[in-house]
């Protein structure tokens, strides 16, 4: 497969993320011939095994490494390159009061000092499109919060010549967005479509509760990715500790997906080039010049 010269950076909090955001939308741009990069803040060491068929000691003992083999076999699904950045997962606290986050986690790291390693990554991977989650984090996971935060500290600091120079030149990425994945529109059209098919929805009931912010307002761009939902589960379903296979996520029939909600969708917030809103590519307003694009990428990223 030719490269386009065209780069998309994904930046996700987990070992699972990559996969569970946006992962048909990577799979169809690789498939395109675009260089794609997820950087994992890190290494899920405080996750939950959430799969019943692994809730084993030996697996829990040993989650880190397992973890880290589940994300090289969703890697290899998805075609992507992947780095760790190396900060340690600060856990799901739960309670009411919430309990302090362990000392050390990423959820406590001063943002704009933590975005060094994602600064480095971007000057030398060189992407043209960066994508995080919001500044809710998606769900109010403290790791997707400050996922967010160093993310767009990167964004900024990355093209800021005045900024580490040992990082090499800086590199101004051309759009930023916020993956909006998780919103009562497309949780609803689905719930609807499964009721009319006699299929039993596993929305219901977060339906009936829905407290979360509404997002249809935010998103501009819904890119269209259906053909690629099946590459999207095969790497969710590599991450075995974090994945009931007989759970919620594999509930909805594929080809009820692809007809009711067939696209990824996103928001952009944050763009240095001419686009007309709403958009189908993240790549809108940067495709007119992929010979030029392809050489200063190859002159900056090699595996």
């Amino acid at each position: 497969m030719s490269d386009s010269g065209l780069r998309l950076l994904h930046v996700h909090a987990h070992p699972d993320d990559e996969s569970s955001k946006g992962a048909a939308t990577t799979a169809k741009y690789v498939s395109e011939g675009v260089r794609v990069m997820v950087a994992t803040c890190t290494g899920g060491e405080r996750g939950s095994v959430l799969n019943p068929a692994m809730d084993e000691p030996e697996v829990w003992a040993n989650i880190a490494s397992i973890r880290a083999r589940e994300m090289d076999t969703a890697r290899h699904i998805l075609g992507i390159d992947q780095v760790w950045l190396g900060y340690v997962d600060s856990g799901y606290p739960e309670g009411d009061p919430l309990p302090p986050l362990p000392g050390g986690c990423f959820g406590l790291v001063d943002p704009v000092e933590a975005a060094k390693p994602l600064v480095k990554l971007i000057r030398e991977f060189r992407p043209q499109v960066m994508t995080t989650y919001d500044e809710n984090g998606g769900y109010p996971h403290p790791d997707h919060i400050m996922c967010h935060r160093i993310s767009v500290e990167a964004y900024w600091q990355a093209a800021d010549p005045a900024l580490y120079p040992e990082f090499g030149e800086p590199w101004q990425v051309s759009k930023l967005y916020y993956q909006i994945g998780f919103h009562r529109d497309r949780y609803l059209a689905l719930d609807e479509a499964m009721h009319e098919a006699g299929i039993d929805s596993p929305f219901r009931e977060r339906l009936a509760q829905w407290q979360d912010k509404d997002y249809r307002d935010r998103v501009t761009t819904r890119v269209a990715c259906g053909e690629f939902f099946d590459v999207r589960d095969k790497a969710l379903l590599a991450h075995r500790t974090q994945i009931d296979p007989d759970g919620q996520w594999f509930a909805i029939p594929l080809e009820l997906q692809r007809r009711v909600w067939p696209t990824e969708d996103f928001e952009l917030v944050h763009t240095t080039v001419e686009t007309d809103l709403p958009e189908d590519d993240l790549f809108a307003g940067l495709r007119d010049d992929e010979e030029r694009l392809r050489g200063a990428a190859s002159d900056h990223w090699t595996i």
